[in-house]
């Protein structure tokens, strides 16, 4: 049965973050911790999150925009190593809260509120509409970067900076696709030097199902695509980021 979830966990969660740049971590890293303890858990789906973004990248990567991946992506690439760090100084703690009844963890209360946060202001009317500015992208790509290293809960991030910049469609995901792929490649390293990855070779089954069927999902996505508008997208985007950083913040994901 917990095989069967993280199948189609992860092939639902491909599907929905090709349009909207985030969802595979963040849904994936739960159903992980049925089979590894958690700070291997998100090692385990930053493997994942790589290999199916180097597919999606196969798939759309030309439409990436060169400035926007190296002036977001670069800085990134320092945040991802100094959140990746973090975590292996955090592995050893776990400090639980309760909000509203419900057990959590300030890690998660922390990040979920930020998501939060960001969705709220892509979702009022106005805010929603207005650009970012170019030093936008240094600020957004360390926060993404850190938060990616940190937990795997870089995508959300990532959007609500980029959904800002004026994209087409293809570019807004290309180029997210890109920047997620630098952060995964600091993060995985830095983990390797942290961790011990015999639990995640023992599970190379596991791993090898639940990627493939990210690919699957990653093909219907990016079908799917030509019907999505970039304002379709937008809302997607503050929807899930809304519904994700509640569910986080509240203990449930």
């Amino acid at each position: 049965m917990e095989i069967a979830i993280v199948i189609a966990v992860a092939f639902g969660a491909s599907m929905l973050t090709f349009f909207s740049g985030f969802g595979l971590g963040t849904m994936l890293t739960p159903v992980f911790v049925l089979f590894f303890p958690p700070e291997i858990a998100v090692a385990a789906t930053a493997i994942v999150h790589i290999a199916n973004n180097l597919f999606k990248l196969a798939l759309i990567g030309k439409h990436a925009i060169k400035k926007i991946v190296l002036g977001f992506g670069l800085p990134a690439i320092v945040g991802a190593f100094g959140g990746a760090y973090f975590l292996g100084w955090l592995s050893n703690l776990d400090q639980e809260l309760h909000v509203f009844g419900l057990s959590t963890t300030l890690l998660n209360l922390c990040i979920g509120g930020l998501i939060l946060l960001f969705a709220l202001v892509e979702l009022i009317p106005g805010i929603r509409k207005m650009g970012l500015a170019p030093s936008g992208l240094i600020a957004g790509g360390v926060i993404s970067g850190f938060f990616g290293g940190l937990s795997g809960h870089q995508g959300a991030l990532r959007s609500a900076f980029l959904i800002k910049f004026p994209l087409t469609k293809e570019q807004f995901v290309a180029s997210g696709i890109v920047i997620a792929c630098l952060i995964d490649t600091m993060r995985i390293g830095t983990y390797a030097f942290t961790f011990n990855f015999d639990s995640i070779i023992a599970q190379s089954g596991l791993m090898i199902m639940a990627t493939l069927a990210a690919f699957a999902g990653a093909i219907l996505g990016k079908r799917l695509m030509k019907k999505i508008t970039i304002d379709a997208i937008q809302w997607i985007v503050g929807g899930l980021m809304a519904i994700i950083g509640l569910l986080l913040a509240l203990g449930l994901i």
